[in-house]
């Protein structure tokens, strides 16, 4: 897997929201992106999207690859791959063909490593629903249970 700084390097299709910005909204993009300010809203890209140590993503992430060293909370999508480097966070689910978390990062969601068709952002997860608290009868002190009946035996056929 390239390294972030491989994949930015020094070319001209890198755009770069700086530590002290903040972009709220639909952020979409035919270039790479790297993250050292924070993005919250809806992200698309049809190529990278790096978000540094100081970087904070708070989107649905729709991407080709995405290499998380800061936070991440929402759902990724990348039709190639997602890596969340040791210094990595996530809260959200991840769904790409190739998932690489490092030992040391952190992160909390579901994985799912089918195809993804590109620039579809992640659907929201769905409600699941939880089994209701069981009661049970409350039984008086000193008073005893019912018994269950006990099976009458039946005289034998002659």
């Amino acid at each position: 897997m390239a390294t972030a700084k491989e994949l930015a390097g020094n070319t001209v299709d890198n755009t770069v929201v700086g530590p002290s910005i903040l972009i709220s909204g639909r952020l979409t993009g035919d270039e790479d992106l790297t993250v050292r300010g924070r993005v919250e809203g809806e992200l698309t890209l049809s190529r990278t999207l790096i978000v540094e140590p100081s970087g904070v993503v708070k989107a649905n992430v729709a991407v080709k690859n995405a290499i998380v060293s800061g936070v991440v909370v929402g759902n990724i999508n990348a039709t190639e791959s997602v890596e969340l480097t040791h210094e990595g966070r996530m809260v959200g689910d991840i769904r790409a063909p190739r998932v690489i978390i490092v030992d040391g990062a952190s992160f909390r969601g579901r994985v799912d490593m089918g195809d993804v068709e590109p620039g579809r952002l992640p659907a929201e997860r769905p409600a699941v629903t939880r089994p209701q608290a069981v009661t049970r009868p409350t039984v008086r002190p000193g008073a005893t249970p019912p018994r269950p009946p006990t099976p009458t035996a039946t005289p034998p056929r002659t």
